[in-house]
């Protein structure tokens, strides 16, 4: 079974039996939310529709992007992305992971964003999971 490491320069921290998830955040300066929606695969972590609500500095809308139920929704052609960097820190504020119909900051697995760790990395890997570990704390 596949699932969701996080972790640094391939040491996990935390993995997670999931197939697909939502990444989101808010853009630090103009506060606006963002959404990207993953599934994961064994070659990586394959980008599907993403969605913001806004424009901003340094936040193009894509020229094929829709309005649609108060945000822009997109699609992006990428190859399978292994592993996903994401930079965190204190002043960016934190990531939250979605599934399941909630949505977590990866401060609950991972602590506060520090700036004396500025980095986290996503990527998929194999898991062995028993019946009786298969929830997700």
């Amino acid at each position: 079974m596949m699932g969701l490491c996080l972790g640094l320069a391939g040491v996990i921290w935390v993995a997670l039996p999931l197939h697909e998830l939502t990444l989101a955040w808010s853009h630090t300066v103009e506060k606006i939310r963002w959404e990207e929606d993953y599934r994961i695969t064994a070659d990586g972590l394959m980008l599907g529709e993403a969605r913001v609500r806004g424009s901003g500095a340094g936040m193009e809308i894509p020229e094929d992007a829709v309005w649609r139920d108060g945000v822009w929704s997109y699609q992006r052609a990428l190859p399978p992305l292994q592993p996903l960097h994401l930079a965190r820190t204190p002043e960016a504020g934190d990531y939250e992971l979605c599934f399941a119909g909630a949505c977590h900051a990866l401060g609950k697995w991972l602590g506060p964003p520090r700036r004396d760790r500025p980095w986290v990395e996503l990527w998929s890997c194999r898991m062995h999971v028993s019946r009786s570990s298969a929830s997700i704390p």
